[in-house]
């Protein structure tokens, strides 16, 4: 299969975050990820966007699709300039980083790697 690239851009509120996991839940059964893939990705992302709250107007979330792994890009999604006052978001880096196969921070944002054992149907 070809790449797939898909891009969200969806309002910046705590509301549209369950919008975000059916999103990724789809995405991630269409890659041919498992119930207990899906469901880690599903937690990294709303992790990425608890800590991407706020932040600006929209939450932007990219998509690459592809047969070896999907790759997902959070915007404004830091682990620098957390204070102790935020332990809820170095929790949140700490989960994503252990659920994930690759984590990768830029000053744009974050990028999380899930490694697709059967590749994609299709």
């Amino acid at each position: 299969m070809e790449r797939d690239l898909i891009e969200l851009r969806i309002p910046n509120k705590p509301d549209y975050v369950g919008v975000i996991r059916l999103t990724t839940s789809a995405i991630g059964s269409k890659v041919g990820l498992n119930i207990e893939e899906i469901e880690d990705v599903k937690v990294s992302i709303s992790e990425a966007c608890n800590n991407a709250l706020g932040k600006s107007k929209n939450f932007v979330i990219k998509y690459d699709l592809n047969n070896e792994k999907l790759e997902i890009f959070v915007e404004n999604v830091s682990e620098e300039n957390i204070n102790d006052n935020l332990k809820e978001k170095k929790l949140g880096i700490l989960i994503i980083k252990s659920l994930m196969d690759e984590v990768y921070f830029t000053s744009e944002g974050i990028k999380m790697i899930k490694i697709i054992k059967d590749g994609m149907d299709g």
